[in-house]
């Protein structure tokens, strides 16, 4: 057997009992292969690395919670939103040094970079999407729509068209925590969930689609021809499905034909969980790397999903809840979980779709 097949096919089937007593601190090593990298089909082992460990890569008590994760090409970063602080922080890939970056943020969630370097961000506490200028100044993308403010703008992409398309469930004008709560005696705070695209030229914005409960993470296709966004309604919405939901994306830049692609529900040992994707990443293949969380061990952390069926494939299980996920580093291989208080990292045998 080649070594490359070797080490790629190495893996343990099932749900790992290592996860919550293995050392996190990196001060001892992990044994290959990692027992938290987990096949759930033999068509995931091609991705998997027999020689590559999740990591930790940081960890404070003073970070509340980790959202947004985003990689910088240009500057060797990963930047990522800290929502309860109203911070951003930065991950220095030279000597892992990690250093505050912007404060106040606005209590962002999710950020991106467009295809001119600049940085965009989703800001709870200003109900608004924003984007950084090369020379630093602030300009407001959008902050309303038909007259209304947005609930709390959440997650974003970026289209190679260079409009924005972004996700309204609105969880931060729900608490105080995350933003500021309006109290308006609705889980609607100000409108009905939606998922919205902004043209970067003349920033009209358009409402895509509000057949979901309450849009999360998103993200394209390799080849953008269609739009995957999770469903995290049944937060608020009892008849709501726990889902990865997915559109086709036509040339005129409307959505068509949507439906369930993938239920966050799961089978461990005998049981069924019931916990729910939030931030979500294509790599270059098609397939939907996901992070997934709030049922516990042996569901909390990613769930990867094959592109024909939505069927699950595999699983990088996490001690903490997992919040969202980027590829990043220079050959864009190496996965980056924001979960709860930490950062995490995985080098695998596949890319990121996209960088934005």
């Amino acid at each position: 057997m080649k070594r490359k097949q070797f080490i790629m096919g190495m893996g343990i089937a099932g749900a790992s009992s290592y996860t919550m007593a293995r050392d996190w601190s990196g001060g001892n090593p992990t044994r290959y292969p990692d027992p938290d990298v987990i096949s759930l089909d033999p068509v995931f082992n091609k991705y998997k690395l027999g020689n590559a460990s999740i990591r930790r890569i940081y960890s404070s008590p003073d970070m509340l919670w980790a959202e947004g994760p985003v990689w910088s090409s240009v500057g060797k970063y990963l930047l990522w939103s800290d929502i309860p602080n109203n911070k951003q922080l930065r991950w220095l890939q030279d000597d892992g040094e990690v250093t505050e970056f912007r404060k106040p943020s606005g209590n962002s969630n999710g950020n991106t970079f467009d295809h001119q370097g600049r940085q965009i961000s989703c800001e709870h506490g200003n109900q608004r999407v924003v984007r950084y200028e090369l020379d630093g100044s602030v300009t407001v993308l959008t902050d309303s729509y038909a007259g209304k403010k947005y609930n709390a703008p959440n997650d974003v992409v970026v289209h190679p068209d260079g409009s924005i398309w972004f996700t309204d469930p609105g969880y931060g004008s729900l608490m105080n925590y995350e933003g500021n709560r309006l109290n308006t005696g609705s889980v609607q705070p100000v409108q009905k969930e939606a998922l919205y695209r902004i043209d970067s030229k003349t920033f009209k914005v358009t409402k895509t689609t509000d057949e979901i409960f309450k849009p999360n993470g998103l993200c394209f296709s390799p080849d953008y021809k269609k739009l995957y966004v999770s469903d995290t309604g049944a937060s608020h919405y009892p008849q709501a499905s726990r889902q990865i939901k997915v559109w086709n994306v036509l040339d005129n830049n409307t959505l068509k034909n949507g439906k369930s692609f993938a239920s966050m529900e799961m089978e461990v040992n005998g049981q069924i969980l019931k916990g729910g994707a939030d931030g979500i990443k294509c790599d270059e293949d098609g397939n939907i790397w996901s992070s997934a969380g709030w049922a516990g061990h042996g569901y909390d952390g990613v769930h990867i999903f094959e592109p024909k069926e939505g069927n699950r494939i595999g699983q990088i299980l996490l001690p903490e809840i997992c919040s969202n996920l980027c590829f990043g580093g220079e050959k864009r291989n190496r996965l980056f979980m924001t979960a709860s208080q930490s950062i995490y990292a995985l080098f695998v045998e596949t890319k990121g779709a996209h960088f934005c």
